[in-house]
């Protein structure tokens, strides 16, 4: 599940458990109404809605949330049991329960007596878990068959690094597919094979591979005191990278990140990351929200720009191609097709003609261009297809441009670590660079600012953008 995806559904849990506590709230009040023959049920709600204050059940709803928060509810729960975690609701219910129950005693609301709070506490914890205990299910159901899964390296290959791999094969449920061991001179190769593992790389290409593989965790599980400064070097590596570390267990500072521990089956894992939370949320729903509000407006505009490409020349309306996304993984990108139909295979003929640095290729008189394409560039409308993009999760609106799998390879040869953070990141439809100058900017200073977007990044730094977007698409300034 990726970044964005994660903390959607992380939001989706939070608004169902607030639902849940509603409603425990309501069938709490029934059952407690229906013990009292005298007053009737119509009665006493009117009575209810009258005397009620709204703010209170707003705090009441802060509470809960709060709570379930510090308990940790709202994280990944893949490596814990549904014991622990169901546990842990047991707890977060009972102490938030006396929270509002103590906050309704000295706030005299009448209603919240001792039995409507056992009652309450009793309908909301018994309905959250079972809740949590679905989800857990449907989540094991698609991880068993293949899907919400994550790859993972487990670097060293000792007796506790293969234990390790053993228990996370046994539990197809969580999710986790093992690519490899990687140790220094494939020590321990023939247990790992023995063990039915493989062996991903040697430690010292460990940076290549991770460059060079779709990884989304590693797991540490070296003897730390004797190869700490290996240690060190690959917790760099992985936060270069953007990529999920994960120690079995082990001390190092941990900078500029996100750390939390987990156990599983004995071990304390210490988890690594550098993502953010609410803002990423909040940044990938106004990506959904405004990419379906242009999408319905522009909607005229498509279909004239797709019958006038159709009319204009032979081939399809949309040009679709890979390009490489978050983690580097492929996707496809659409645009409204521009070029005449074998333009790629004409691409060697024309190569010595560009004029960007770099493994990327911009020529701003491209012969490939139907006259249709030329419009088409210069006024940015062969991009808007990629608002679908967007909606799929493919894409953001703000974001370093993907690379196309030619310029990767090339980019791979050349590029610095540093550089390659651009994929720990989902990529856009426009970017700091298509702001200052756009195609006429030069790789090495498209690079660095990818990497300033990335260093810097803010909802308020993607509103700039989008804003400074619009007056360089009317010039059409550094179009190509």
């Amino acid at each position: 599940m990726g970044t964005v995806r994660r903390k959607i559904f992380s939001t989706g849990i939070k608004i169902f458990d607030l639902l849940l506590m509603i409603g425990a709230f309501g069938v709490a009040t029934l059952w407690l109404v229906s013990r009292h023959a005298t007053l009737p049920l119509g009665e006493y709600l009117a009575m209810r809605v009258k005397l009620g204050n709204l703010l209170i059940f707003c705090a009441f709803l802060f509470v809960w949330y709060t709570t379930f928060s510090v308990f940790g509810l709202y994280e990944s729960k893949r490596l814990s049991s549904r014991w622990i975690e169901s546990l842990e609701i047991l707890k977060a219910s009972s102490l938030a329960t006396l929270i509002l129950f103590l906050i309704s005693q000295s706030l005299h609301v009448r209603m919240v007596t001792v039995g409507f709070t056992l009652r309450f506490w009793l309908v909301v914890s018994l309905t959250t878990i079972a809740s949590r205990l679905t989800v857990r299910s449907m989540l094991a159901f698609l991880r068993v068959h293949g899907r919400n899964t994550r790859k993972m390296v487990i670097l060293g290959s000792n007796a506790r690094a293969i234990e390790f791999a053993e228990n996370v094969k046994a539990r197809p449920e969580l999710g986790y597919v093992i690519i490899g061991f990687a140790d220094r001179k494939w020590e321990g190769a023939e247990e790992c094979i023995k063990a039915g593992f493989t062996m991903a790389c040697d430690l010292d290409d460990l940076p290549a591979f991770l460059r060079h593989h779709i990884v989304d965790d590693v797991v540490v599980a070296l003897p730390v005191r004797s190869l700490h400064a290996e240690a060190s070097r690959i917790v760099a590596l992985c936060e270069e990278l953007g990529i999920v570390l994960r120690l079995l267990p082990s001390i190092f500072d941990l900078k500029e990140s996100r750390t939390k521990a987990e156990k599983f089956e004995g071990d304390y894992l210490i988890t690594h990351h550098i993502e953010m939370e609410w803002p990423v949320l909040v940044k990938r729903i106004l990506d959904f929200t405004l990419s379906l509000i242009l999408s319905i407006l522009l909607l005229p505009l498509f279909a004239i720009a797709a019958i006038l490409v159709k009319l204009t020349s032979r081939g399809p309306v949309f040009f679709v191609q890979q390009r490489l996304g978050l983690n580097k993984r492929m996707f496809h990108i659409y645009k409204f097709r521009t070029m005449v139909v074998d333009a790629e295979k004409k691409l060697k003929e024309v190569e010595h003609l560009n004029e960007v640095s770099g493994p990327v290729f911009k020529i701003k008189n491209d012969p490939r261009l139907t006259p249709l394409g030329r419009f088409l560039r210069k006024t940015s409308i062969d991009e808007l297809p990629q608002l679908f993009n967007v909606l799929k999760g493919d894409m953001s609106l703000v974001g370093p441009r993907p690379l196309q799998v030619r310029d990767y390879e090339l980019f791979n040869q050349i590029c610095k670590d540093w550089q390659r953070r651009r994929f720990s990141v989902r990529p856009g439809i426009t970017c700091l660079w298509q702001v200052n100058g756009r195609s006429s900017v030069q790789f090495e200073k498209r690079m660095e600012l990818d990497l300033q977007y990335i260093r810097r990044w803010s909802l308020w730094l993607d509103l700039q953008i989008l804003i400074k977007t619009i007056p360089a698409v009317l010039k059409g300034s550094g179009a190509a």
